[in-house]
């Protein structure tokens, strides 16, 4: 592919966050503009906190087509929206921000778009049981889309009992249909609740950066042949909870295909067209090697 030049014409998207300098969402949407012949050019920009306010309202002043939001600001953006869509209601959170002639329109992709990634390997939510580590804001994400879209029962495992108990009282009011219970983490009571589960999901930033080398998952016969493992970072690629899981005989699934599913949603909401997401994933994968 030749090397795209940004023109009189180009539409700006951007990316809002602190820090943003990791964020491979400028490589990948692109990459993805580059493929399809779309005029648009993806910026990174850090901003402080007390700045958001203006740089939205810049955005929005600039006609800029639409931008992401990233930690930590998937909350605090709220104020600065016109609208939100159902899922960013109950997420409480938005990560992606489409610019409607002047309205800025908040939508939330991430559940969705890890319930894309764990479709792709033939686990649906639907009637099926899932045991999920964590319960901050990519985990709220996760557990609303999973009870969305079916799921029979969630147990959420976290270090603070209260933020579990919020998300827990959250999934009741409003799918009451779907069973979910709160723990703190032990690794019996997980070890128990993993036995009949599709799905172990871990949502927390044990793995990754300081973290490196370290899992939440201290047993290892909390792991069976029939559970699913996954860990939504995406770097390092295997993580110490997925290294034991898979020497355990799980199944395993980092976050590369998270960041995937929400950055192909996003981009349809942005152009309408489908992200090729065979050719983002095997860019990152390589870019990984």
């Amino acid at each position: 592919m030749t090397s795209k030049r940004i023109t009189g014409k180009t539409k700006l998207i951007a990316l809002l966050g602190n820090p943003v300098c990791q964020s491979v969402s400028p490589e990948i949407h692109n990459l993805a503009f580059e493929f399809h012949g779309l005029d648009y050019t993806y910026m990174a920009f850090r901003v402080e906190k007390n700045q958001l306010e203006k740089a939205v309202e810049g955005l929005r002043s600039l006609d800029a087509t639409g931008f992401n939001v990233t930690m930590p600001y998937k909350e605090l953006i709220l104020s600065y929206l016109d609208e939100i869509t159902e899922e960013a209601r109950l997420c409480n959170a938005v990560n992606t921000v489409y610019n409607n002639n002047g309205k800025l329109i908040g939508h939330n992709t991430d559940g969705k778009g890890f319930l894309l990634s764990l479709e792709k390997h033939h686990i649906i939510a639907e009637g099926n049981k899932f045991v999920v580590l964590g319960a901050g804001g990519a985990s709220r994400s996760i557990v609303m889309q999973l009870a969305l879209e079916g799921a029979a029962e969630v147990v959420i495992f976290n270090r603070s009992k209260p933020a579990a108990l919020n998300l827990m009282r959250c999934v009741k009011e409003n799918f009451p249909r779907c069973h979910i219970t709160c723990f703190e983490i032990d690794m019996d009571i997980i070890k128990l609740q993993c036995q009949d589960a599709i799905a172990l999901i871990n949502t927390t930033s044990i793995g990754m950066g300081e973290f490196v080398g370290q899992s939440i998952i201290t047993d290892i016969d909390v792991f069976h042949s029939d559970l699913t493992v996954v860990d939504i970072i995406y770097a390092p690629a295997k993580t110490k909870l997925l290294q034991l899981a898979e020497a355990s005989g799980c199944n395993i699934l980092n976050g590369l295909g998270m960041i995937i599913g929400q950055g192909a949603l996003a981009f349809k909401i942005w152009t309408g067209h489908e992200m090729p997401m065979q050719l983002i994933n095997n860019y990152l994968i390589e870019k990984s090697d």
